[in-house]
């Protein structure tokens, strides 16, 4: 390809890899993102664009654009118990322009990033390049050895590399970089079913009998979430498909006329939920951003959201120094100090959770009562904004510098 050196390389064109790469085209910066696939098409990724993002397109003046595409609103989170209707979360309380979370398929969402880096000549997305592991010179991290679709091995030289590679990053296991994991005692099961145009919309879970169900509206189909424990998928799956269609049932009655399009197990997928965070982002020439330095828990549906806000702090951050020659691991350092305690709290509010609300009741402790926190929020309901703003907002939300817009 006659490519052997850029400014920025990244691993990864997820949410992350390609709001970074935008931003640093943007600014100036060549920047070339490798891609081990050859679209954006991916079973069950994560869709939930919140309002930090929303208000985020908006200051890169492309509101109007993202907004021309076809996407859903949902105003407020509810859990339906055995005792009635709960609201979680009211994002109609939240402060601003944006008071919902938006519902747009990621690839939709990598496209509309893809198109707008495209815009500019200093940025390059090498697809079906999947990258073996980082290149090193006396310590430091020099670049990238990749994969071409033909099999055939390349290396990539850069002043900085960045790994947005996901949960399971090869760059930050090839650099050494040590996790602190958290763990957790669930696993989630992804399917869809159909949808029928009097079907109850919105974004809704079903507590029952120590069984979470949470539905999530999409314009042609429910994307359904069922919640387990670890090793919850084969005990299923040795009860048998018609024992799990009838549990749907169950949770939704309405359901009923469309369970058998969940034909065999494979039209079940597993997610392993799984919290952990890097103990040091960086290493000379290396920063993680992303899931790649702290994997999240679907609960609040954040994953997004907090990769694209890794994304700006780095390019508010990195930008300058990569243009001008002058970048140092301090700089990597500060990303880290800037986005490690919005994370590390964000962590903390999805670990309660679990192991405070949802792993007792899935373990059977809560089969007959509504949890507190619902109780709570009921009879206080300025009190469901608090939800709302953590999962929309978030605790740090980034603007970009003005050098990015």
């Amino acid at each position: 390809m006659g490519l052997s050196h850029t400014k920025c390389v990244i691993a990864g064109a997820g949410p992350a890899g390609l709001m970074f790469g935008m931003l640093l085209a943007r600014a100036g910066v060549d920047t070339v993102v490798l891609e081990k696939h050859d679209d954006f098409l991916r079973d069950f990724r994560g869709d939930t664009v919140h309002a930090s993002t929303l208000r985020l397109m908006g200051e890169l003046g492309l509101g109007d654009a993202f907004q021309k595409l076809a996407h859903q609103h949902i105003h407020d989170l509810q859990i339906l118990t055995d005792d009635g209707t709960y609201t979680l979360a009211d994002f109609r309380r939240l402060p601003g322009r944006f008071k919902h979370i938006t519902f747009l398929p990621q690839s939709d969402f990598l496209t509309f990033l893809l198109e707008e880096a495209n815009r500019f000549r200093n940025f390059r997305l090498l697809r079906n390049s999947e990258v073996v592991a980082v290149t090193t010179d006396q310590g430091r991290v020099n670049g990238l050895r990749y994969r071409d679709g033909e099999g055939e091995e390349h290396e990539l030289r850069a002043d900085l590399t960045v790994a947005a590679d996901g949960r399971r990053s090869i760059v930050r296991e090839s650099a050494g970089l040590e996790s602190r994991v958290f763990g957790s005692a669930l696993d989630i099961l992804w399917f869809q079913l159909s949808k029928r145009e009097d079907d109850p919309g919105g974004m809704v879970g079903r507590l029952s009998d120590g069984q979470l169900l949470v539905r999530i509206e999409r314009q042609s189909h429910w994307q359904a979430a069922m919640a387990v424990r670890k090793g919850g998928y084969d005990e299923m799956r040795a009860q048998g498909l018609d024992r799990f269609r009838e549990t749907l049932v169950t949770l939704k009655p309405f359901l009923a006329d469309r369970v058998h399009e969940v034909r065999t197990w494979d039209d079940v997928k597993v997610l392993d939920v799984q919290i952990d965070r890097l103990r040091q982002w960086w290493r000379p020439g290396l920063l993680c951003i992303g899931d790649a330095a702290h994997t999240m828990s679907p609960i609040m549906g954040v994953g997004i959201n907090l990769a694209v806000q890794d994304a700006v702090a780095a390019a508010n951050i990195l930008a300058e120094p990569l243009r001008d020659g002058t970048l140092d691991d301090g700089h990597l350092g500060r990303v880290q100090r800037r986005r490690k305690p919005p994370t590390a709290a964000i962590q903390r509010m999805q670990l309660f959770l679990q192991t405070r609300f949802l792993e007792p009741w899935i373990r059977g402790e809560g089969k007959s009562t509504t949890p507190v926190l619902l109780r709570i929020l009921k009879r206080l309901p300025l009190l469901q904004g608090v939800p709302a703003r953590a999962m929309a907002i978030g605790l740090r939300p980034e603007h970009p510098v003005e050098s990015l817009r």
